[in-house]
């Protein structure tokens, strides 16, 4: 039996993209979209979802992740055209205006989102996230020139095959320090059939280096633009690159209007989701 037997399976071409995703909740209920992580997919957010009744959850698969399809051949994961797909797939949902959920990702998405139409978002919550990662514009011919030499020898990368699904459980595990359980959640959506075992379905492509990153000053821009009223939920300990003097003067940016630091790991809301939900659940309904 699958996993997410609770949810509504569904999928939807959207131009040249296609989407798979679950859903939960009445169709007439207040809607939100989730955005998950990367490498991750629409699974990582059941435990959550289950907990948040009396609101339709859309939770799509990213393009290149998890059941949706990959980008056509010869294009590439530029960041910023994830604020495209996710309007689209808004529009085509009937979303007008909604509320909007992202982890790590999913959350910087999220801040480009409610960063450029303000309007859409009725309230913002970011979870493990706070904006894209920057650079420096003095690395940006060296970042442009590693990223063009991945593409490059992209032809002669290998799918790594594991032998079956506790194999591909515990890499899973052991590259993002998650339980078991955990593990299940994400790879049910993430793994198909191969000779020889189990490949990821994930696009290959977004594990290449991006060719050119914002910095600092852009993405500070971005977070001032958001006018949403916004959730920011943290692990505890902190993530490295979500502590410190950045850190602080990207939340002096966003001023949110609510931040917890929650117990656990990188995937909170998929190993302690009660916590997760509850702050949620009650700032939503504000």
């Amino acid at each position: 039996m699958s996993l997410f037997a609770d949810a509504e399976e569904w999928q939807l071409a959207v131009g040249a993209q296609t989407w798979a995703g679950l859903a939960w909740g009445e169709a007439d209920a207040p809607p939100a979209l989730l955005l998950h992580g990367w490498l991750d997919n629409a699974g990582s957010f059941a435990p959550l979802a289950r907990l948040l009744p009396g609101r339709r959850l859309w939770v799509p698969d990213l393009p290149g992740h998890g059941r949706s399809g990959h980008r056509p051949p010869g294009t590439w994961y530029h960041f910023v055209d994830y604020v495209s797909d996710v309007l689209g797939l808004a529009q085509a949902l009937g979303l007008q205006q909604f509320d909007l959920i992202g982890h790590s990702m999913g959350g910087a998405i999220a801040t480009l989102v409610a960063g450029a139409y303000p309007e859409r978002i009725r309230r913002l919550v970011l979870i493990e996230a706070l904006g894209p990662l920057a650079r420096p514009a003095q690395a940006c011919a060296a970042d442009l020139r590693r990223a063009v030499d991945a593409r490059l020898a992209l032809h002669d990368k290998q799918l790594k095959i594991h032998p079956d699904r506790d194999a591909a459980r515990r890499a899973r595990m052991q590259a993002n320090g998650l339980s078991a359980a955990a593990a299940d959640a994400l790879i049910e959506r993430a793994l198909m059939p191969a000779p020889g075992g189990y490949v990821w379905r994930s696009d290959p492509r977004q594990t290449l280096p991006t060719p050119i990153r914002g910095t600092e000053e852009q993405y500070l821009g971005l977070l001032q633009a958001i006018t949403a009223p916004t959730l920011t939920l943290f692990a505890e300990p902190a993530t490295p690159y979500l502590s410190g003097a950045d850190a602080e003067r990207r939340l002096a940016a966003l001023k949110p209007q609510v931040l917890l630091r929650l117990s656990g790991g990188h995937h909170l809301h998929l190993e302690n989701p009660a916590p997760v939900a509850a702050a949620v659940a009650a700032f939503l309904s504000e």
